[in-house]
């Protein structure tokens, strides 16, 4: 019984394990501990198309103490080079996106 309760406890762990590796954005979506922060980022290369009619970006930005960032997000249309955005991330998950100004930009983004 004891051994069985045992498998059972490992072959769970490692199932989260791989769910969590994989996909990583939504175990971030629902972890408590971790803190939306804003992710100022520049589209500087054009994303990538899904099957499913998105655009994929993968871009590194940086937060409002200038810290780096990485970003994944899926927009509907290609967005423009030289656009600048502010994405509210949350570890691998990123909510929400809208464009800013260049001059709304904080002190520590890299132009």
């Amino acid at each position: 019984m004891i051994k069985k309760v045992t498998f059972t406890a490992v072959v769970l762990v490692i199932l989260v394990i791989l769910f969590v590796v994989k996909y990583r954005d939504v175990a971030d979506r629902f972890n408590p501990f971790l803190v939306k922060t804003y992710v100022y980022v520049q589209i500087d290369k054009p994303g990538e198309s899904e099957p499913h009619g998105r655009v994929a970006y993968a871009l590194t930005g940086f937060d409002a103490e200038g810290k780096r960032k990485k970003v994944r997000f899926t927009a509907s249309t290609q967005l423009p080079k030289g656009t600048y955005l502010k994405v509210l991330a949350k570890g691998a998950y990123t909510e929400a996106y809208e464009r800013v100004d260049e001059e709304a930009l904080p002190k520590a983004f890299e132009r």
